[in-house]
């Protein structure tokens, strides 16, 4: 009764176990990642470490009952070797001679009493050597006469292929990748909530609420120190201010998607009235940037 409890709690635990994995897998980016989720990466280890147990009792359990049978049979265990069918494969392969029978490939050669062997060369060496032959005439008709493309020129395709699928990307995707470059002003309404919700949480510290300025300049006013319109307020809410006095890059934040929500609501905010205006810093120039 006892071994039938053992096999089916075995049972039981390898498909829980199975079915947590399966699971996990579905539903999570990084199902193995130590870091985002232990538990998956812990189950793992643990079933392979019981199936490998299993499996070890099992050829034991095996092996033993061999012992027995040849026993009740009459045959000396210890006279049966188990690993003959390996022996038989490697003699096979490297076709060398047992050390009885090594005088038969002595050489006729003596040097201070040491004496050499006439081994053939192994099969499997003789047949990669042959392989590497094959590919060596095969690699100088296709590259050296038929003039196929070289490493450089795989790459350079590649590198255009690429090119070309991400500007279809770019193109057609509603998550389409967003840069200076890319960028467009957004002007629905809810495109500007977001960004003055993304504007309150992270920007009024420096800018103040309405916009009118505090360590940071006024963003109300025609003046801008890094260039204003879409592309150039992107781009320095992406990458930061001036360096060592500037604002801090939010990119490694803020997705490119809520950066252009962002930017639209701070140009959305020219022509308003703040209660504080700072000082105008900058130059006029964002109007023919836009």
């Amino acid at each position: 009764m006892k071994k039938y409890l053992q096999s089916i709690a075995y049972l039981i635990f390898v498909a829980v176990a199975i079915f947590a994995i399966i699971t996990a897998v579905k539903f999570y980016d990084h199902p193995f990642s130590l870091y985002e989720h232990p538990l998956v990466s812990i189950t793992a280890v643990v079933l392979a470490i019981v199936l490998v147990l299993k499996e070890g009792l099992n050829i034991a359990a095996i092996q033993k009952a061999n012992q027995l049978q040849m026993e009740k049979d009459g045959v000396n265990p210890e006279t049966v070797d188990n690993w003959a069918w390996a022996k038989k494969i490697l003699s096979k392969w490297t076709q060398s001679k047992p050390l009885e029978q090594e005088s038969e490939i002595i050489l006729d050669h003596n040097y201070d009493g040491i004496k050499e062997l006439d081994n053939k060369l192994p099969p499997w060496w003789i047949y990669m050597f042959y392989a590497t032959i094959i590919f060596a005439v095969i690699y100088i008709t296709k590259y050296e006469v038929l003039g196929g493309d070289t490493q450089v020129d795989e790459y350079n395709k590649a590198v255009a292929e690429a090119q070309q699928a991400l500007a279809k990307y770019k193109a057609t995707s509603k998550d389409a990748i967003i840069d200076a470059e890319s960028v467009t002003l957004l002007t629905d309404d809810a495109d500007l909530n977001r960004g003055k919700a993304i504007f309150k949480l992270n920007c009024i510290a420096c800018h103040a609420p309405d916009g009118g300025g505090g360590i940071g300049p006024n963003l109300t006013d025609k003046h801008w120190i890094l260039g204003g319109g879409i592309k150039n307020v992107f781009h320095t809410v992406s990458n930061g201010g001036r360096d060592g006095k500037g604002m801090i890059a939010w990119n490694k934040t803020l997705k490119p998607q809520d950066i252009q929500k962002v930017a639209s609501y701070i140009i959305s905010l020219q022509g308003t009235t703040p209660a504080n205006p700072k000082a105008p810093q900058g130059d006029i120039i964002w109007e023919k940037e836009q």
